[in-house]
């Protein structure tokens, strides 16, 4: 059994050392594809790298990125849907770092998506092109963030514009009176999950809204002082912060899968959901949008999952507990998910909340 760490860096370097040790870069699952899973995991080895000068982060993240993209720049990627914009955070931080035009050339291919992409009457992205006119929470994470720092660095404020009014268009059909935000809408109201009078999902999916929590502080954080989307922002974000604290469980401090029916029996704690929720709940104190209170829950979340860890024979991190990738449905659907040990969703997210409670304490 491994020497448990102490301060959060020391946790997500466990956490990165553990996937880095299981898998080479191009084996990272799914092998071979330009994904958000693989993104998620490598956006929070980046940070890891960043805090400790450890070169071992960035190599490992530019061995996967070199994979995939070419020396023109050309990168393969699954048209149609927002999951495959995700990864293209990685090419800002190789780009800064490397000089290689090529990964400038990547992004601006990846940026070329949006225009592609199919879209709602009042244009909102289609998740993707086998979901017509359906927003889910997650595709605000995982294009919005990349349009967001785009603009900010090759200068296309409308690509600002055009995330802020996605946020709008995805809260207002997902937004419940309690604060917290259904997986997913559907304009048609034709999904079998959809309200037919409003199209709304039936449930609060824990790792969808942790998605657009991250989203709402990542989007903040490119926008220029003074920009008049910083305080709607922040004050959504502050929001959902106090929203998921009231539905902390108490004995654990973690969030269950499906949020709001923790008194269910058959539901059941998830540990990438409230990975992400530490990290919100950080994020919203630090940009002064939540009461600094709010940080013990931060903390119970993030010693709740700690808690959790497990260690294998070589000493090595498993984090148990992540439910797989899934679809929009009713609570049968979610409760009945399979849960993995060291998925990327979970280890990768598990870093982001180490990072936000270095970044808090």
């Amino acid at each position: 059994m491994s020497m448990t760490p102490g301060a959060p860096i020391d946790w997500a370097k466990a956490a990165c050392d553990a996937v880095m040790a299981a898998y080479t870069p191009e084996e990272l699952p799914p092998a071979g594809k330009w994904h958000y899973h693989q993104g998620v995991f490598l956006t929070g080895a980046v940070q890891v790298w960043e805090r400790t000068g450890d070169v071992r982060y960035f190599d490992y993240t530019k061995r996967y990125v070199d994979h995939l993209v070419d020396e023109l720049g050309n990168v393969v990627v699954a048209k149609g849907e927002l999951d495959a914009i995700q990864a293209g955070l990685l090419l800002f931080t190789l780009e800064d770092a490397t000089g290689d035009s090529r990964y400038r050339e990547a992004a601006r291919k990846l940026r070329a998506l949006f225009d592609t992409f199919n879209r709602t009457r009042e244009g909102g992205f289609w998740h993707k092109d086998h979901y017509p006119y359906q927003m889910w929470l997650d595709g605000l994470y995982m294009g919005g963030v990349f349009a967001a720092r785009y603009a900010a660095r090759y200068g296309e404020p409308e690509l600002v514009d055009m995330a802020l009014h996605q946020e709008r268009l995805m809260r207002r059909g997902t937004l419940r009176p309690d604060g917290l935000l259904v997986h997913a809408w559907d304009e048609s109201r034709r999904a079998p999950w959809a309200d037919p009078a409003t199209g709304m999902a039936p449930e609060v999916w824990g790792r969808a809204l942790g998605w657009y929590g991250v989203a709402l502080a990542e989007i903040r954080a490119e926008l220029p002082e003074g920009h008049p989307a910083r305080e709607d922002l922040a004050a959504k974000l502050g929001a959902l912060a106090e929203a998921l604290v009231r539905y902390q469980d108490a004995g654990s401090g973690l969030w269950h899968q499906v949020v709001d029916k923790g008194d269910r029996p058959d539901n059941w704690l998830e540990l990438s959901c409230s990975s992400l929720y530490v990290y919100s709940i950080a994020e919203a104190v630090r940009a002064g949008a939540a009461d600094p209170a709010l940080l013990e829950a931060a903390r119970r979340g993030f010693a709740g999952i700690t808690a959790r860890v497990e260690w294998d024979a070589e000493g090595r991190l498993v984090l148990p507990d992540i439910c797989i990738g899934t679809g929009v449905g009713d609570y049968a659907h979610y409760i009945a998910r399979p849960v993995s040990r060291n998925d990327l969703h979970g280890v990768g997210t598990f870093v982001w909340a180490c990072m936000a409670m270095d970044r808090v304490d």
